[in-house]
């Protein structure tokens, strides 16, 4: 009796053998629904892939991809960098998405990549992934960063809870006790929250009172005004913020600047990022800084370990820093 054929799946299974390896391979997006018939297909027929011939289909692009929610700020700029360049010395060229915080150019972006074949990709959006089916179907080797997308796609961040509990701990040591953390809706997985969940964990350890406002990522410069004035005419007391990013940290200190509220003396804030150029641009606003070179070499690693089908844990956590404010004198 001769072996079945990819052919003699394809026609039981009742797709293309274009499809069938596919599946076999791992390439491109896949519903849950056509992976299942494909397997069930195999196991009936007893189908067994051919090794030469599967590595011979597998040949790579050398190409991975990489969706950020927006080069425009400054972490995803240096990110999308130190990304790009990492992956060039591992003889990958690279084709980037700006996802601009847009679930359908996402999706789109994404669709493009899936169809172009990429060896992987790097996922760093900030939409909500149950809106986007590709992240869940999809067998191509990915990493997220900084966002939980399923249990078998590894997730490489930052310590964010030991950051929380570290920033929040500055602002107590430093006198602030009316305390209030700024972070995004809640629209994804709790593992994204590690922050605010921090900040209430020292909070309440100390008798305090947490109250965390609630940020669009994706809001403009202007609404992120008007909803910061609001804060501060909500939360008069107000005597230290933990912002869960640089950019909002420095819309703050404007802010209060022009209530003429003193920073540090009435009010102390901390941002979470350290972006270098932040730091330069922006010296006196103190900081959580984020391993951004470790995070992408990380990144860079474990997507080449998975494309080489080598074991991988589900997540890595790197550690991040405190950095104090810089004592500056302004030039009138």
């Amino acid at each position: 009796m001769s072996q079945p054929t990819l052919n003699d799946v394809a026609k039981v299974a009742k797709v293309s053998a274009t499809t069938v390896s596919r599946v076999i391979n791992r390439r491109g997006y896949l519903s849950k629904e056509t992976i299942a018939k494909v397997e069930a297909a195999m196991k009936k027929l007893n189908y067994r892939p051919n090794i030469i011939a599967k590595q011979l289909q597998a040949q790579r692009t050398m190409a991975i991809g990489i969706l950020v929610p927006t080069i425009a700020n400054p972490f995803f700029g240096q990110l999308t960098y130190e990304l790009e360049r990492r992956f060039f010395k591992s003889g990958f060229r690279v084709m980037i998405g700006n996802a601009e915080n847009d679930i359908d150019k996402e999706r789109k972006y994404l669709q493009q990549l899936l169809a172009r074949q990429v060896d992987g990709l790097v996922i760093a959006t900030h939409n909500h992934q149950q809106q986007i089916p590709e992240y869940q179907h999809t067998n191509m080797p990915i990493v997220s960063i900084d966002r939980y997308l399923r249990s078998t796609i590894p997730n490489i961040s930052s310590d964010n809870y030991q950051g929380g509990r570290q920033a929040t701990q500055a602002l107590l040591d430093r006198g602030a006790r009316h305390i209030l953390h700024t972070d995004s809706e809640q629209l994804f997985d709790r593992h994204d929250y590690l922050c605010q969940q921090a900040y209430e964990d020292v909070m309440k350890e100390h008798g305090l009172t947490p109250h965390t406002y609630s940020v669009d990522f994706g809001s403009t410069r202007e609404d992120k005004l008007v909803l910061f004035n609001k804060l501060f005419t909500d939360y008069p007391a107000v005597d230290g913020i933990f912002a869960s990013n640089d950019m909002d940290a420095i819309l703050l200190l404007q802010v209060a600047q022009q209530r003429g509220i003193k920073v540090p003396d009435d009010l102390q804030i901390i941002g979470y990022d350290g972006v270098p150029t932040t730091r330069m641009m922006v010296p006196e606003l103190a900081t959580m800084e984020q391993p951004i070179g470790e995070i992408a070499q990380q990144a860079v690693k474990i997507l080449q370990r998975e494309i080489n089908h080598q074991p991988v844990k589900d997540s890595y956590k790197l550690p991040v820093k405190f950095l104090p404010a810089a004592s500056v004198k302004r030039i009138k």
